[in-house]
């Protein structure tokens, strides 16, 4: 009697070693550190844009905290994005690559649509939502780079023998950055080529076609800058920009001096000279700068430091996917890191001039309503990769148990 209780017991609950699994596999996994480096991006962020912007705002609408309000807004809707992308399967995202990467598709072709999409500064980079303007080569560098990380796991074998794979991966990347130029939007379309390629190299193409293609490739935006006469005045302002102070180089101009002006220590918080109607984008592409002159040195370190530590700690979320033989997932976590580091160097590059202006915000950072949104959305999947990675190391430490 005894025994077939026990039996009876077994059968309706498990083992108590299955009742864990089944336990740890409903709960919520999530990377502390990760959530803490983000956390501390997105509050340094709030309170630059809010020094950065205060004065303008009071002059342009009377509301000094316009920017901020507008900011807490924009990160509180990223993060219920990412709350949503979080609950999708990586499965599901999986199976959708080649779906998303129609819509993306879809997007850089309507904006292009004279009545659909919005031109700002001679640029047509916005489709006219109800209530906004939404940047579509934000979301389309990320649909684009989610359907990269599945070609590198569907193709392994033919990325990995020769140029073939290589060469067809980086045709597509190349036709999704001929579209993002024809906004123009040369910054989004090098921050996409760029992640591609690193992602695709870290998936296991051949050092030698590497080489060769980022020799051609770099041959390629060459020929593009000295046939644009925009982008060679971008380039000749950033070559002296003290030779053009008071027209083409007058932004970077400007940056230099609020970044010389920092010294050590800064000249302390809400302190900036330069932001006040001196540096055109404060708030937004030139947040670094405004940071720069207000927190000195320290200030600038310390926000190099999370950047890195933030990338480091994604593709350590990578690298146990991986690990885990879960290779999706860590294409996937790879492309964010590979994003946030390749985005944020691009930005402060161009605030410090060692970079031609490109229009690009600072990850997580500076104002801005798709680049906020999206990121965070974007976060919430690697997120979504931690919570699977975690949850199939942790059955299997049981099942070895």
């Amino acid at each position: 009697m005894n025994t077939l209780a026990a039996t009876v017991n077994g059968n309706a609950g498990g083992s108590p070693a299955a009742g864990r699994s089944q336990a740890r596999s409903r709960s919520l996994r999530l990377d502390p550190v990760l959530l803490a480096l983000v956390s501390a991006i997105l509050l340094l962020g709030l309170v630059m844009v809010t020094s950065a912007s205060i004065t303008a705002a009071a002059h342009e609408t009377g509301d000094p905290f316009f920017y901020l309000e507008r900011q807490l807004v924009l990160v509180a809707a990223g993060l219920v994005l990412a709350a949503v992308v979080f609950a999708v399967p990586i499965a599901v995202v999986e199976r959708l690559a080649l779906p998303m990467l129609g819509l993306a598709a879809l997007l850089l072709v309507l904006v292009l649509i004279p009545g659909l999409g919005h031109v700002v500064k001679g640029s047509r980079r916005w489709l006219q939502l109800p209530g906004i303007n939404f940047q579509v080569s934000e979301a389309a560098r990320v649909l684009v780079l989610v359907y990269i990380a599945q070609y590198c796991v569907r193709f392994e074998t033919v990325l990995r023998s020769g140029f073939q794979g290589l060469g067809r991966a980086l045709g597509l990347l190349a036709v999704f950055a001929v579209l993002l130029l024809a906004e123009p939007d040369f910054g989004a379309a090098s921050v996409l080529f760029i992640t591609g390629f690193a992602l695709l190299f870290l998936a296991g193409a051949p050092l030698r076609w590497v080489l060769a293609m980022t020799l051609g490739s770099g041959a390629v935006m060459a020929l593009l800058v000295l046939f644009s006469p925009y982008r060679m005045r971008r380039l000749t302002s950033f070559l002296d920009p003290w030779l053009h102070a008071q027209d083409s180089g007058f932004q970077l101009v400007q940056s230099l001096i609020a970044i010389g002006r920092g010294n050590w220590f800064g000249v302390g918080l809400g302190g900036s000279v330069q932001k006040l109607f001196y540096l055109p984008e404060a708030h937004n592409d030139f947040l670094f700068a405004v940071l720069a002159e207000e927190l000195g040195l320290v200030g600038v370190v310390c926000t190099l430091g999370l950047f890195v530590a933030l990338s480091w700690r994604v593709l350590m979320v990578a690298r146990r996917a991986s690990e885990a033989g879960m290779k999706f997932h860590s294409y996937l976590a790879a492309g964010f890191g590979l994003w946030l580091l390749v985005q944020s160097l691009l930005n402060i590059g161009v605030n410090m001039g060692v970079l031609p202006t490109k229009g690009l915000t600072l990850p997580l950072m500076s104002y801005g309503r798709s680049s906020m949104v999206v990121a965070l959305a974007w976060l919430g999947l690697v997120l979504r990769v931690h919570h699977e990675v975690s949850g199939a190391r942790g059955a299997t430490r049981t099942r070895v148990a």
